[in-house]
């Protein structure tokens, strides 16, 4: 069944607050200043922008609203009916969070036909602290002290296992969707982003196969030793045991027939 809006009830007297609660008001929020710049292409377009709204109580908070005209997708579900491809990213992001990945906090969700052309918005709470795990700070992550590195792999890998366990099969995993927050007792916080290719797969080996090969291939600067510290975090091991070389071996095939596909630069 088509969603055709969904509004955070936590969020509505906010959104209120703001005369920003229906799809024609949020749609005239201003779109000139963009985080992401508008993509267009198969007769479509596609832009991120930030953006602060007032809290009842004062002060404010930061939102990331996504707006897309006309890209839309079909599935065996809506073969009649296209749909905003947000609308499957709304969904992976509701079912995500209702099996306990760590993700965004969904604001609002909504879809209309305006003038024979499709338009979506994606409202999510921006993940104020965070930095994905490509971010200058941690580059090149060798520079990083031990512990800190340690405590970054565990955490990176503990939010990919809950996802793997789920069966959740993230398809284009990238070191730019993965968020961390630091804290000052040295805790860190991970957050899954950008979900709208993430499937539902039924066998978890090779779920991890395909999304750890995407992000080691991905992981620019890291040594063959930060890779693998990743990937025992993961395992949730010391040494490489049985299974777990079979798997790296598995990633790291793919990756040289990648490579050679590639060429040289």
């Amino acid at each position: 069944m088509a969603i055709s809006e969904y509004l955070n009830p936590d969020w509505l007297p906010i959104l209120r607050h703001n005369r920003a609660e229906s799809f024609e008001q949020l749609w005239q929020l201003n779109q000139g200043d963009w985080f992401e710049p508008p993509n267009h292409r198969r007769g479509g377009w596609s832009g991120v922008m930030r953006h602060s709204m007032a809290l009842p109580d004062g002060g404010e908070v930061g939102l990331f609203v996504k707006f897309q005209e006309n890209h839309v997708y079909r599935s065996w579900s809506n073969l009649f009916r296209p749909a905003a491809t947000f609308e499957r990213e709304f969904r992976n992001l509701q079912h995500c969070r209702s099996l306990g990945i760590p993700t965004l906090e969904p604001v609002y969700f909504g879809q209309r036909m305006v003038d024979g052309k499709m338009r979506a918005i994606l409202i999510t709470r921006e993940l104020a602290g965070y930095q994905p795990f490509d971010a200058e700070d941690y580059k090149p992550i060798a520079k990083l002290e031990r512990a800190r590195r340690t405590r970054l792999f565990h955490a990176v890998a503990a939010a990919l296992r809950c996802m793997h366990a789920q069966h959740m099969q993230y398809n284009c995993l990238y070191l730019k969707h993965v968020f961390v927050k630091e804290s000052a007792d040295g805790s860190v916080d991970v957050r899954l982003i950008d979900l709208e290719k993430a499937k539902w797969r039924p066998l978890k080996r090779l779920i991890a196969i395909r999304d750890l090969y995407s992000l080691h291939r991905r992981a620019e600067g890291w040594s063959r030793s930060d890779r693998l510290r990743l990937f025992l975090a993961y395992r949730q091991e010391k040494r490489l045991g049985a299974e777990s070389r079979k798997i790296l071996q598995a990633i790291l095939r793919r990756m040289k027939l990648k490579n050679r596909d590639l060429g040289p630069a």
